[in-house]
Parts: structure tokens; sequence; C-alpha cells
């Protein structure tokens, strides 16, 4: 007989059950999630944070900005998902469908990727 995988009480039921209860099964999922996957949530909650400020900032399918309404805004330039070079050479600074081109004078132009949204 097998037991619950987070109080080991004996389990009826289903051959394939792991829990007694929906509240041990709860207590279980949330202390694994927990303190070992603190850095994952830290960092997803800055490239929300990102990516909430590039939408503001982008309405429309591009905008311009300088970087001192983004640094204002709480933006982390530490934090992106990927990069992307153009033809030219530039490269684009993306936060999941945002991103963003550094360009003179602390301008930067900010795209939305709409091949990203499908």
């Amino acid at each position: 007989m097998k037991n619950c995988e987070e109080c080991g009480k004996p389990l009826i039921g289903r051959v394939d059950k792991k829990f007694c209860s929906d509240m041990c099964r709860n207590s279980f999922n949330n202390r694994l999630n927990s303190d070992a996957h603190n850095i994952v949530r830290n960092i997803n909650n800055k490239l929300r944070k990102n990516r909430r400020i590039l939408e503001e900032l982008c309405p429309d399918d591009k905008s311009k900005t300088t970087k001192q309404i983004l640094l204002s805004k709480g933006f982390d330039f530490n934090f992106i998902t990927n990069v992307r070079p153009t033809l030219k050479g530039s490269i684009y600074h993306f936060v999941y469908n945002y991103g963003y081109l550094e360009l003179d004078n602390d301008f930067y132009l900010i795209v939305r990727d709409k091949r990203l949204e499908k």
C-alpha cells in the first residue's frame, strides 16, 4: 500500500493516487515551489516588469523613448529573454515580444513583434 507523499497516511482509492487530500497536495506543491525556486520567481518577476514597461511605452508597433524614462519606471537592462541582430549589425534586445534598440543620445526604439503573439 502506498502512502501520501505529504503526510504519510495510507492512501485509499486509485492506484496512481499520490495524496490523501487536496490540502496535502497543495501543501506539497507549495513547499516544492517555495524557497528552492525563489530565484526563478524573482527573475520571472523582473522579466514581467520589464515587459510591462515596454508595453506601456509602446502602445503601437513602434515608439521612441529615453534611457532616463526607462530607468525611472524601473526597467532593468540586465533582464532580457533574447537578442536579435539586424542585417546592418545592430542588436535588438527582447523581453518576450517587445524589443528595444539603443539609438544615439540615450534614445531607444521600442518595437513589438506580433509574430511572437500567435
